[in-house]
């Protein structure tokens, strides 16, 4: 099994503002992207971070350390380079190997519209400047509505912003 080059930051808390206050900490104290988070049931949640090794220990022990002060910290943990199944696990992990950019573009997407999350068709939405919806209409659009317009985009050009 093959490893990942990066390393995944975990910290996990009680609490929303906890989550919040720690990624602020995790992502000012050292190089490291603050990916995702996810919520599991009666307000624990979670935040991942990824960078090198020595960064992302800095952005944990930050993070953690914020957690405490405005909230509850539950647990905080640091795995090395894992394997390239882990963060498969993880629901919404942009892994840096998998994809450049946060924002999806046309071509990440096209292939399977209906198989993005409503947020990246709405991002995907957002980055047209000649859009058929206002980004009003595009905060409350339906899934298979975003869908469906995208792909007239797709077939009959557009600019996308950068």
């Amino acid at each position: 099994m093959r490893a990942h080059s990066y390393s995944l930051g975990m910290i996990e808390t009680l609490g929303l503002p906890a989550l919040i206050a720690a990624a602020d900490a995790a992502a000012k104290a050292a190089d490291v992207k603050v990916v995702t988070y996810e919520g599991a049931d009666a307000g624990i949640v979670t935040v991942y971070v990824i960078g090198d090794v020595s960064s992302v220990q800095a952005a944990v022990d930050a993070g953690a350390d914020a957690a405490r002060r405005v909230g509850r910290l539950l647990h905080s943990h640091v795995i090395p380079r894992p394997d390239e199944n882990v963060p498969k696990m993880i629901k919404n992990l942009i892994s840096p190997a998998e994809k450049k950019e946060e924002t999806p573009t046309l071509s990440h997407t096209l292939s399977g519209l209906a198989d993005q999350s409503i947020n990246d068709l709405r991002k995907l939405a957002r980055s047209y400047t000649d859009f058929p919806l206002s980004p009003q209409e595009i905060g409350t659009a339906k899934k298979e509505e975003l869908a469906r317009l995208l792909e007239e985009k797709q077939k009959g050009g557009g600019e996308q912003e950068r």
